[in-house]
């Protein structure tokens, strides 16, 4: 019979089955009132789920002890909430067939099939929120049934979805044993959906709901697939999270970076380019070289050297690397040559047996890189080393390319390009605990320098029962231990997640979390003891034996290009002085001081101060709200008086007012140190503290 240990440790032991509900009403009738759902063994499940051997248990209420919702209960509650709307729908729309409907971070989706006579717009939303609203109320509970796979297949048959159908059979090659569904109420009375959970006891839990915006998307993500609508919703435990939530959500729009990049000129994603793959305009270019210089100064100082690698390769490099055929689905397909081709077609070789052939090795073929590490293994490898060079830390801004699907390609966070500020440091067993605190002091120094607080560490290990993984036990082993000796000195919160780690070793990533509370991976540090084997690379020891390095991969900033679009909605667009592409505008009162505007700018110009000049006929107010639309961080009126004592009105953005005159020659000096210390020294708090508050 079970013995059930509860976080706190206490055991408590049952003499039949029980139900995560009765531990809970058996604790107390407050945590009995306030439970969502349980963790057993560490697995979300309902709170009507029968526990019949020893397990770990914790309860899931709406908020955790330091007052927070729990992410596990808005799970619980979004995902719940997601039937809620489906039902409603459903009963506005009986001809709508339901694909797939999960939680999210930050609310829930759920993908439908609408009939084309019958389209869904935002204007159905009240009708839909009116209808979750009785759901709610009648507080109907979220009951769970399950049926053999045959049984439940059958059943599905008879339904004639052919998108429910489609999920079972997913479920089954996944190794379901049974399917399950979920009755909003009584089975075969109320509404139900095919769904393995957890959920909710009852709808009345979902305290408050909206829904937010409807999208295109495509089944399994295939543009060539079935067109669905995509209905975006959230909900919460209380109005009040909700109204936080929306708040942020208002905040967000200000800060999307799509709109700012195109306002302010800083990307482009043009079809006829191909989606997902970026044109960096000249100001989104400044944003990113400045970025690159700042890393590449503080790699100089921890002795990395920089490497130019092609953006293809050989497919028989990959091989020996395992990116291919691991990754083979998020990759670009090989390319073989014309005359291969050609070859191939006269025999009537066909696509599939043309793929059997280069996946089997039979045919040499090219690919576009989908990661560096392969090119510096062999830049490692193309010459001796002796223990006396390590550790040798290679660095390179390597673009490399994924085949994300099209519908989860989004601006600058989800791209088919993607720009790494990438390294491998090769080094001795003995040097990995030195040089992963070298790495994690890099990230801390910056996201210190961008004011990135906000964020956590996760410790990425093998899934125990995962096959993806290559290499031996027991340098994962070594691996995984480095990586959980050296996190805890950076100070923040981290958590160790099974099944997180790349094929070929464990990682440490930067989870940050932006405005409205998505986490976004940026940085990550990967320990490899696998990729050394693969390429045979050796070291001559003190010994005078060959040895094999370890390689620690990391990429502060991890994608350029996510990076970029989050530091545009981190800083709103407003960036600082340092980043801003346009640093310093200056507007001449009239055509009088158009003269001495343009010695101010050749001044700032000649000290490396990106500055330039508003000579238009415009009156000074318009001038300055064009400026302000960019988001330049200052502004220098230029009259008569400034020009007679060769001095400069100050305009700072965020104050809306001049800050006083400040003699030209003192603010280049000024604002050329604000630069360089990348904002420790500005203009405002030399010059102006008093008259900024």
């Amino acid at each position: 019979m079970p013995r059930i240990t509860l976080p706190d440790g206490t055991v408590r032991d049952f003499d039949h089955p029980v139900a995560a509900a009765e531990v809970a009403a058996g604790i107390g009738p407050r945590l009995a009132k306030d439970a969502l759902g349980a963790r057993i063994n560490g697995e979300l499940c309902d709170l009507s789920s029968i526990i019949t051997d020893d397990a770990e248990l914790s309860i899931v209420t709406p908020t955790r002890r330091d007052g927070e919702p729990d992410p596990d209960a808005l799970s619980l509650i979004r995902h719940s909430c997601a039937h809620v709307m489906a039902e409603a729908i459903q009963r506005l729309a009986p001809a709508v067939q339901l694909v797939y409907g999960p939680p999210l971070d930050t609310g829930f989706y759920y993908d439908l099939a609408v009939p084309e006579g019958r389209p869904l717009s935002t204007e159905d939303f009240e009708a839909i929120e009116k209808e979750m609203g009785k759901i709610i109320a009648d507080d109907r509970p979220f009951a769970r049934y399950e049926l053999p796979n045959d049984e439940g297949m059958e059943k599905l048959k008879a339904e004639g979805s052919k998108y429910k159908i489609d999920n079972a059979k997913r479920a089954i090659e996944a190794g379901s044993q049974r399917l399950s569904w979920y009755v909003t109420g009584e089975r075969g009375r109320d509404w139900e959906d095919l769904c393995r959970g957890p959920h909710v006891p009852s709808s009345g839990r979902i305290g408050a709901y909206k829904l937010l915006s409807l999208a295109s998307s495509y089944w399994h993500g295939d543009a060539a697939s079935d067109r669905l609508t995509r209905v975006y919703g959230t909900a919460f435990a209380t109005p009040q999270q909700l109204q936080h939530h929306l708040q942020q959500l208002e905040e967000a729009k200000e800060r999307d970076h799509r709109l700012l990049g195109k306002q302010l000129d800083l990307f482009h994603i043009d079809e006829d380019v191909g989606p997902g793959l970026i044109l960096w305009t000249p100001n989104g270019a400044i944003i990113r070289r400045e970025l690159e210089l700042f890393i590449q100064a503080e790699l100089t100082k921890q002795g990395y050297q920089m490497v130019y690698t092609p953006h293809i390769g050989k497919l028989e490099l990959y091989r020996t690397s395992g990116h291919f055929p691991y990754y083979q689905e998020s990759q670009y397909p090989p390319m073989i040559s014309i005359d291969q081709l050609q070859a191939f077609a006269a025999e009537g070789v066909s696509c599939a047996e043309l793929a059997n052939r280069m996946q089997r090795g039979d045919i040499e073929g090219y690919l576009l890189k989908p990661m560096n590490c392969p090119h510096h293994m062999k830049i490692f490898a193309c010459r001796p080393h002796s223990y006396r060079d390590l550790p040798v830390r290679l660095a390179e801004f390597g673009t490399v390319y994924r085949w994300e699907q099209s519908g989860e390609i989004g601006g600058l966070t989800r791209v088919r390009g993607i720009t790494q500020d990438d390294a491998h440091l090769f080094c001795a067993e003995e040097q990995i605990a030195e040089e992963l605190h070298g790495c994690l002091e890099l990230v801390k120094i910056i996201f210190s320098t961008l004011g990135i607080k906000d964020y956590r560490v996760r410790v990425g290990l093998r899934d125990p029962d995962g096959t993806k993984y290559v290499g031996d036990a027991a340098a994962w082993d070594k691996a995984e231990q480095a990586c959980r000796d050296a996190v805890p000195t950076l100070g923040v919160p981290f958590v160790e997640e099974a099944g997180e780690a790349a094929f070929y070793g464990p990682k440490i990533d930067f989870m940050v979390r932006d405005v409205i509370g998505r986490e976004w991976q940026l940085g990550t540090i990967q320990v490899d003891y696998n990729l050394p084997q693969r390429f045979g690379l050796t070291y001559i020891g003190a010994d005078n034996e060959p040895h094999r390095p370890v390689v620690i991969h990391r990429a502060p900033f991890g994608s350029m290009e996510r990076f970029v679009g989050l530091l545009i909605e981190h800083f709103a667009g407003a960036f600082p002085t340092w980043l801003s592409p346009e640093q310093v505008r200056v507007l001449p009162i009239s055509r009088k001081t158009l003269s001495y505007g343009k010695v101010v700018v050749a001044a700032l110009v000649g000290q490396g101060v990106r500055a330039a000049i508003d000579d238009s006929d415009d009156r000074l107010q318009a001038k300055i709200r064009v400026a302000a639309q960019m988001k330049i961080p200052y502004l220098l009126v230029v009259g008569p008086n400034d020009q007679q004592r060769n001095e400069v009105s100050v305009r700072a953005r965020g104050i809306r007012r001049d800050l006083g005159p400040l003699g030209l020659e003192t603010f280049v000096r000024t604002i050329k140190e604000e630069i360089e210390t990348r904002g420790r020294r500005t203009v405002v708090s030399e010059h102006f503290q008093a008259a900024a508050v």
